[in-house]
């Protein structure tokens, strides 16, 4: 398990790191945007119709990656076991 700590109000959100490539492959864009990670979303969503397919079955190993940095980014720490 992953989880990370937003600053500003302590909220924690569980990211299941060794899973959640899983749900994406199950659900697709779905998954990335109630993760709130909207620009992989769309980018999922392009990439598998465009790819026929293909793009679906490839995306879900840089799940892990992906939301590490996102989660980087926007500010939030990582919470540590």
């Amino acid at each position: 398990f992953m989880k990370f700590k937003n600053p500003e109000n302590g909220y924690v959100e569980d990211i299941y790191g060794k899973q959640s490539w899983l749900w994406v492959l199950l659900i697709g864009p779905i998954y990335w945007a109630v993760k709130g990670v909207w620009r992989h979303a769309v980018v999922h969503l392009i990439l598998a119709a465009v790819t026929f397919g293909i793009g679906h079955l490839i995306y879900p190993f840089f799940t892990y990656s992906i939301l590490s940095k996102h989660y980087n980014k926007i500010g939030w720490r990582e919470v540590k076991k």
